[in-house]
């Protein structure tokens, strides 16, 4: 039992800069347990299994599994299987729109200069209480006093969004891993007006079986949705993500008639078949 598997680089700025997504094309012949194990093997945040859709309005169906369990939605997944879809001769109903049905609904992706993704309508918002604020301190090893702000922005992974006073203080996280007790924490802060990019981004997540993720097209979206919303961010800005891993992620967010999308570079850098057992 073959499939066609490509693997997507996600939100680089050039060769292997980015965070790459598995992706095996025709995926209706798979069950549950060969999908997992597969997305256990290739390690990777996310493997992404396309389908035929359900509804009638979705141009293909995804499946998101990270190593550890299955997600609702995923941002890089969503862009790089659209980009995977449309490689294999894949054709939108409705031109310049791909509409991707997975475990949040349906999600629309637009072509253009990038791939752009509509950020999901959160299923948590909101503040944070003090016990999970103290909570969050512990596992990022800073000060509750350093948080300059915190909320809700679930989107399907349960995110968690903290505000740090700037890049610097994000880049200098060095988390205590025991102590996020099952959260999904994004941390972001500033650079200085005038450079090329306005926002630095960390993603943890080791209750998804990923310690932390390179580049992050959920949590972006949900910082969009936050952080533009409350005037912190302008409407369109670019955010950095993944120098602790060694890599150069490039996130373009824009609000587009209230709308938060969210964009990055797509390419193909693997290509061929991958066999599952019978």
């Amino acid at each position: 039992m073959t499939h066609t598997y490509r693997c997507v680089d996600v939100f680089g700025s050039g060769p292997l800069t980015g965070n790459p997504v598995a992706v095996v094309h025709d995926a209706d012949d798979l069950s549950e347990d060969q999908m997992a194990a597969f997305a256990r093997w290739t390690n990777l945040s996310e493997t992404t299994f396309l389908l035929r859709p359900t509804d009638p309005a979705a141009d293909y169906r995804l499946r998101i599994l990270t190593p550890g369990e299955e997600l609702p939605f995923a941002g890089h997944p969503t862009l790089g299987s659209a980009h995977a879809w449309l490689g294999a001769g894949g054709v939108p109903a409705t031109p310049g729109v791909l509409v991707q049905e997975c475990g949040a609904g349906l999600v629309r992706v637009h072509r253009g200069e990038r791939l752009a993704l509509e950020a999901p309508p959160l299923v948590r918002s909101g503040p944070v209480c003090a016990d999970d604020l103290a909570r969050i301190a512990r596992a990022l090893r800073v000060d509750v006093a350093d948080i300059v702000d915190a909320e809700w922005i679930d989107n399907g992974p349960g995110w968690v969004g903290v505000l740090l006073a700037d890049a610097a203080a994000v880049t200098a996280l060095r988390p205590d891993w025991a102590a996020f007790d099952g959260l999904d924490i994004g941390v972001a802060g500033l650079h200085a007006p005038g450079g090329e990019v306005l926002l630095e981004v960390r993603a943890f997540c080791p209750g998804l079986g990923i310690t932390e993720d390179p580049v992050t097209g959920s949590l972006q979206a949900g910082l969009g949705q936050w952080l533009t919303s409350t005037g912190r961010l302008p409407p369109s800005y670019v955010a950095a993500q993944g120098a602790a891993l060694h890599r150069r992620g490039r996130v373009h967010v824009d609000v587009v008639d209230g709308q938060v999308r969210v964009a990055g570079s797509t390419v193909t850098t693997v290509e061929g078949r991958v066999a599952f057992a019978t």
